[in-house]
């Protein structure tokens, strides 16, 4: 067994650190567990661009007796997806040792750092909304939500030959979650089943017209009279999220860093004294990029 060390000790807490800090960061996106992820585990700095292939559009050829088939030159699609976003929330922690001794304090300041660079993902991949042009929006600025405007999102989709065994995924404000709640024929059992039941008492949709409904306090609002809430309808390959690792820091500069991955996401974990103020200092960060990757594969909505 090795002697424990100050090297040990301080490795040992960037780790606990490292592995509490992926399973928040998880649990705090909505956008981001929906989209199409591209994580792998080579480092990359801010700037870099990612190139994610997009499958050709080929047709089928009728070949009669005897005939020859039609050769076709297929030209493999290509989204690039610049690393353009170095998101970091840092803290300090007077008395790191604590951490050893009551794990619950970890949670305390790791918490509202995840959470905020969960708030910064989620609010790119919102903001991509304007690069779904293909379809034309449906909806109305400043007017409700209602049920024409669901099925208009749901028929334009499907009009886009979003293929039927995709999952289909609509993100809203929580105004328009709450007028989807109360679309008469949704909020009454007799008339919606055991989803109008759950609406009522656990207050969440589930799937309504081929969408599953989630809502997020990131759905970006422009102008003022009306405002137009863009509430966003897509698949999952509408969509892609980029996240590469960050190097490590210079040896023999102080700091101790790791990487905590999980689920086709990654961040690193950094820890530094802090002589100023005496303390530990902690920074979670992670590197990434959004783009559109199929545009008829979303749809803007409109409230």
């Amino acid at each position: 067994m090795g002697a424990i060390t100050n090297s040990n000790v301080a490795s040992a807490i960037v780790k606990l650190v490292a592995a509490d800090a992926l399973p928040v960061l998880v649990g705090n996106l909505v956008m981001g567990n929906l989209v199409n992820r591209d994580y792998e585990p080579v480092l990359a700095n801010a700037g870099d661009t990612v190139n994610v292939p997009i499958p050709p559009t080929m047709v089928a050829n009728n070949i009669a007796a005897g005939g020859t088939v039609t050769p076709q030159n297929p030209s493999l699609g290509n989204a690039q997806i610049v690393l353009n976003t170095h998101a970091e929330a840092t803290f300090q922690i007077p008395d790191v040792t604590k951490i050893l001794a009551v794990p619950d304090l970890l949670k305390i300041y790791m918490q509202p750092a995840v959470a905020a660079i969960a708030q910064s993902i989620e609010t790119s991949l919102l903001n991509l909304y304007a690069g779904f042009t293909t379809n034309t929006p449906v909806g109305t600025p400043g007017t409700a939500l209602t049920e024409a405007t669901v099925d208009a999102a749901e028929t334009a989709l499907f009009l886009a030959k979003v293929p039927p065994s995709e999952q289909k995924y609509i993100v809203v404000d929580s105004a328009a979650y709450s007028a989807w709640r109360q679309i008469p024929l949704f909020e009454e059992f007799q008339t919606a089943g055991a989803a109008g039941l759950a609406a009522l008492i656990d207050g969440t949709i589930g799937k309504y017209k081929d969408f599953y409904i989630f809502r997020s306090q990131f759905v970006p609002k422009t102008g003022s009279t009306p405002v137009n809430t863009h509430n966003l309808a897509f698949s999952r390959d509408a969509i892609g999220l980029v996240v590469r690792r960050l190097p490590q820091p210079l040896p023999g500069t102080g700091a101790i860093a790791e990487y905590a991955e999980l689920g086709n996401f990654g961040m690193r974990v950094i820890m530094s004294y802090q002589p100023n103020t005496l303390a530990q200092q902690f920074t979670v960060d992670v590197l990434y990029g959004c783009g559109v990757l199929r545009n008829a594969c979303g749809v803007q909505v409109n409230t």
